[in-house]
């Protein structure tokens, strides 16, 4: 079985600055958005300029952090966030939601058209490939981290890997399982699926590839943006079956944890608004 590397969180220091891998993860995100936004401006089909992209990243980042960070406090802890309203703003201690993330962008992205008196629309369809390769780093940075692993999986398989960061749940898990209890044992560590990795290839990378050869062509305007929102739901539905639920929320209605009930919304609304702006583009031939 595999352990997790134990990757110093902090990057590098500079004096009593730690510039953390996280941190970097973001910022690596950033600027792939930038690169891919320069690219498809000069592949044409889409009204934004370059003046527009570089306007549009400070709206990006704000949606990002605030919506990510409010998500995380509504979708996931409301009650304790509530109780304790100053913890709210200490992002630095961990804590974003990609839903949460994802509507304060969309919320940035409507601001924005009505700001360049663009249709909404045709600002989502630029934007949703060049997202998906942020996601990815993102999800490097959570595993760096050893955050967000993965549910117990037998040690047989070449990918289990144990989590140290994990060792109160696993001590807590083990004591109602004896098969767990000796693999704790033997191992250190219960094995576990590397869930941050599989969402790095779902989410990050064959959500891109798909997104961003659609949109290669031109396109019926809002396809581009469903279709992003569709895949997402259905990838992240997919990985969530192999992460480990968080332990104040567990696994809910159905036996499906927050993640998934959140990815549904957007599967379902992604495929009728595929199916939509496909008609309605045909319609207007």
């Amino acid at each position: 079985m595999l352990i997790h590397p134990q990757f110093n969180p902090a990057a590098f220091e500079l004096g009593p600055l730690a510039v953390r891998w996280y941190a970097l993860s973001y910022i690596v995100g950033f600027v792939l958005f930038m690169w891919l936004g320069r690219r498809r401006i000069r592949q044409g089909n889409t009204p934004f300029t370059a003046e527009m992209l570089d306007d549009f990243l400070t709206w990006g980042v704000l949606g990002v952090i605030l919506g990510g960070r409010l998500g995380f406090v509504l979708f996931y802890q409301p009650e304790y966030y509530f109780s304790h309203p100053a913890e709210i703003i200490k992002v630095w201690q961990g804590g974003m939601s990609f839903h949460g993330g994802f509507l304060g962008v969309v919320a940035a992205s409507w601001l924005f058209a009505r700001r360049k008196g663009l249709k909404w629309m045709q600002v989502l369809d630029f934007i949703a490939p060049l997202v998906p390769l942020g996601l990815a780093s993102g999800r490097i940075g959570n595993f760096i981290n050893g955050e967000l692993w993965g549910r117990v999986t037998d040690p047989s398989n070449f990918w289990a890997m144990g989590f140290p960061q994990a060792a109160q749940v696993d001590a807590h898990l083990a004591q109602s399982n004896p098969q767990w209890a000796e693999w704790l044992l033997q191992y250190g560590a219960l094995p576990r699926h590397p869930s941050q990795l599989y969402q790095f290839a779902l989410e990050g990378l064959m959500l891109f590839v798909l997104v961003w050869w659609f949109s290669r062509k031109p396109r019926p305007v809002g396809q581009t943006a469903m279709l992003f929102l569709a895949g997402y739901g259905v990838f992240r539905f997919i990985a969530e079956y192999a992460r480990q639920p968080d332990d104040y929320l567990g696994l809910l209605t159905f036996g499906l944890s927050m993640g998934q009930w959140l990815s549904l919304p957007m599967v379902l609304l992604g495929v009728a608004g595929f199916v939509y702006f496909g008609q309605k583009g045909k319609d207007m031939q």
